[in-house]
């Protein structure tokens, strides 16, 4: 059973409630996702921690409910 874009998008704004969330799906078949997630609780943190924070938030999904995300990540502009 694949993840809809609603279902990780809630999933991310319980973990970063001040997230810009926009997710495509790529393949058209619910698990191949594009997501590009802007937080403030991203500053100072590596690009690697950064998508450790999103994954975390998955709460373990990725790679069985959902398949595929290629994940962007971004602090705000000041």
């Amino acid at each position: 059973m694949a993840m809809t874009a609603q279902e990780i998008e809630t999933y991310i704004r319980t973990a970063l409630p001040d997230a810009s969330i926009s997710i495509e799906d790529l393949a058209g078949d619910g698990d191949h996702y594009a997501c590009t997630v802007v937080s403030e609780a991203f500053r100072g943190l590596s690009r690697v921690r950064q998508h450790q924070v999103v994954y975390a938030a998955l709460q373990g999904h990725m790679g069985g409910k959902l398949h595929a995300l290629a994940l962007q990540t971004n602090v705000p502009e000041r």
